[in-house]
């Protein structure tokens, strides 16, 4: 089974029992920035490379054309370089245990990886082994562009934090809650941001800065069909909303 929102296979090999020897799995959830990983994979065919790094940050956020525009959540920042062939491989601690699995590096940069954490793994491992797929990633239905001081200065709002909300998908779970997205376009500090959406300033009483923590949240958190309170700013008032999250699309659709 697969998964192309998390970038994540399950393979059956056939194999003797004593062929190969598994690396036990941990949380991830107890990772903190700075701690030390090991890289263990095949960059450029050059089998059982190891490579060395720290954790440079958590909970990223990135797409890959496998994901169909989708965000994949919750990603894990290193400083040990993914080459090709590395993607796939075991991402170990100190201790040799499993704490994810690398994925991908950031397109022209040097030094950097990012890998899907254990935590992701251990949820999703069971329905992709029975059932060949995992389909409780919590959707919104909503695009989005993230805060700054820029955008605040052109909105006249002193919020710099946040998820401004661009676009609605009428029929999707925000659309129904009745969050608002913008309805005019403004290039900002070098960006077009549809302004005079919703800024999502919370989620469950949870502080939302950026993008990476709303994904992030409702991934470690939540399910299709359970109900998220969003703290919103709109016309310079907070407001409460419950939104009835959906399950994400086919990548496909």
């Amino acid at each position: 089974g697969s998964d192309p929102y998390a970038d994540l296979a399950v393979l059956s090999i056939k194999a003797g029992d004593s062929e190969f020897k598994p690396l036990p799995i941990v949380s991830s959830t107890d990772l903190k920035v700075g701690d030390p990983v090991i890289a263990i994979g095949n960059p450029f065919g050059l089998a059982g490379s190891v490579t060395t790094g720290i954790i440079s940050q958590l909970g990223r956020t990135i797409t890959e054309e496998s994901s169909g525009g989708y965000a994949i959540a919750d990603v894990i920042q290193i400083t040990a370089p993914i080459n090709p062939g590395n993607s796939g491989g075991p991402l170990l601690n100190c201790l040799g245990q499993v704490i994810g699995i690398t994925t991908a590096t950031v397109s022209g940069s040097e030094g950097l990886g990012l890998a899907i954490p254990s935590s992701t793994i251990l949820r999703e491992v069971g329905s992709l082994a029975y059932t060949g797929s995992y389909t409780n990633h919590p959707w919104l239905g909503i695009t989005c562009a993230d805060m700054s001081y820029d955008i605040a200065k052109v909105m006249g709002v002193n919020v710099t934090y946040g998820w401004l909300v661009q676009s609605v998908q009428g029929d999707g779970p925000a659309g129904r809650a009745g969050l608002l997205g913008g309805s005019r376009r403004v290039r900002v500090a070098g960006d077009n941001i549809m302004l005079g959406g919703d800024i999502i300033i919370s989620v469950n009483g949870t502080r939302v800065v950026n993008g990476d923590d709303l994904f992030t949240y409702l991934e470690r958190n939540t399910f299709p069909g359970q109900t998220v309170n969003l703290t919103i700013v709109r016309n310079g008032k907070l407001t409460d909303i419950p939104v009835k999250l959906g399950a994400r699309p086919n990548p496909s659709s």
